[in-house]
């Protein structure tokens, strides 16, 4: 159906130019130029109306209705150009740590195997350790 539509309406367009163009103004004059039409009415002469004027007036016409008929047609269809897509996903963002610069970050010797006394000292941080025996009171 819409199809039809337009091509029916193509043709009808390119006719109406034709028409539009083929058609000789009022007067040829100066003042016709300007919209002047001398001695006639205000909305021009009231003659005969010759074969490309009728045909100018059934493409307007027809012009109409089809442009009508186009609308009504794309109307049934979706209602969005967006209706065919989808949301975009939403993750939640990882939890960032706070940037920490080499000198705030304390010095942690290489791990090593140790036994005893020597492994407890080693999962303690190094500012901990210290090479003095702790003072009794």
């Amino acid at each position: 159906m819409s199809t039809l539509l337009i091509v029916i309406h193509i043709i009808n367009c390119s006719v109406l130019i034709l028409a539009v163009l083929l058609q000789s103004g009022k007067s040829a004059d100066l003042a016709g130029a300007f919209g002047g039409v001398g001695s006639q009415t205000a909305f021009g002469s009231r003659g005969t109306a010759s074969l490309l004027s009728k045909v100018t007036q059934a493409c307007a016409i027809i012009f109409m209705l089809t442009s009508l008929g186009l609308w009504a047609v794309s109307a049934k269809g979706t209602k969005s150009v967006l209706s065919g897509e989808q949301a975009p996903q939403t993750t939640a963002a990882p939890a960032t740590q706070p940037a920490t610069t080499p000198a705030q970050t304390p010095a942690q010797p290489p791990a090593e195997k140790k036994e005893g006394t020597e492994a407890a000292k080693a999962k303690t941080p190094p500012a901990a350790q210290t090479s003095e025996p702790a003072k009794k009171k």
